[in-house]
């Protein structure tokens, strides 16, 4: 797994070797700081995220006299990555609903999702809710057929609430273990977005008692601090429980990550590692850390 991040990672890593450069530079802690947060925000970590790095770096180095900034800094990285709990839903028969606006990468996280849980040996059916797109629903059957899954659809323009109610009726009686819905990332309007997801998921959940057990929000992280500004938009939308953060394998922004956790308060599930359907692992702060700053 630390491989796979290393290689996945090396774009972002050209902007972190400066930093490990400057922390073995003969210069006070406070020149390093202060040369630090200007770095940090290079790595497009952004402005907040990197004070309070800073700031922890102080208050760690006071509390333990210690004047390895490498250790405390990757400790620091570690503690904000870790702030929200990141436990994935285990408990099966599950519906899960991927949300984010268009182009993020929404369909093939769903076909990743997929493909992981069922080579867990769950049964997986698809729904493809983004009725207004039709090369969204082509996509994702083009992904169930290689898959060999079952993929819920309707008409282009069809109301997604139906084509989602359409989808747990079959999910139920064919006793399915994973429902994966695929939704639109763009109406005329954001009320009109968030509206429609607030129909979907009640729906599901009027269906299923407590459903979905999942929702993420799915950010293309190279992008970088765009991806705050979305993130933050559809944070309004109740019942976020985590991201996946996509195409982590073509950014140098993968600093983003930092500021996703820190200032929204979303823990990272899930990472895209590439284009195929076997590249995703689930998050693990202390191996993206080792990746970044080895």
């Amino acid at each position: 797994m630390l491989e796979k991040l290393k290689e996945t990672l090396a774009r972002t890593r050209k902007f972190f070797a400066p930093i490990e450069q400057l922390l073995t530079r003969n210069l006070s802690q406070e020149e390093i700081l202060n040369e630090l947060f200007e770095l940090l925000i290079l790595a497009d970590i952004g402005p907040a995220t990197s004070q309070k790095i800073i700031d922890g770096l102080k208050q760690k180095s006071r509390k333990s006299g210690q004047a390895d900034l490498k250790a405390l800094l990757k400790q620091e990285l570690i503690d904000i990555l870790s702030s929200e709990p990141a436990t994935v839903n285990d408990v099966f028969p599950a519906v899960w609903l991927l949300v984010g606006v268009n182009g993020g990468g929404k369909t093939t996280s769903a076909a990743k999702l997929a493909s992981k849980y069922q080579s867990q040996g769950k049964k997986v059916m698809l729904a493809a809710a983004d009725t207004f797109r039709a090369a969204a629903q082509e996509q994702l059957v083009l992904w169930g057929k290689r898959l060999n899954l079952p993929v819920i659809q309707g008409q282009t323009g069809a109301d997604p609430a139906s084509v989602v109610y359409d989808a747990v009726q079959s999910f139920k009686a064919r006793n399915y273990d994973l429902l994966i819905i695929d939704t639109a990332g763009r109406l005329h309007t954001y009320a009109n977005l968030m509206s429609e997801l607030e129909k979907i998921k009640k729906v599901i959940n009027r269906e299923i008692p407590g459903a979905p057990q999942e929702i993420l929000l799915v950010l293309d992280s190279t992008i970088g601090q765009n991806a705050i500004v979305q993130a933050r938009e559809f944070n309004r939308f109740s019942g976020l429980t985590g991201v996946f953060l996509t195409k982590l394998d073509g950014t140098a922004r993968g600093g983003s990550v930092l500021a996703v956790v820190e200032e929204l308060k979303l823990p990272i599930k899930f990472v895209g590692l590439g284009e195929t359907e076997k590249d995703i692992m689930e998050f693990e702060p202390e191996a993206f850390v080792e990746a970044l700053l080895s």
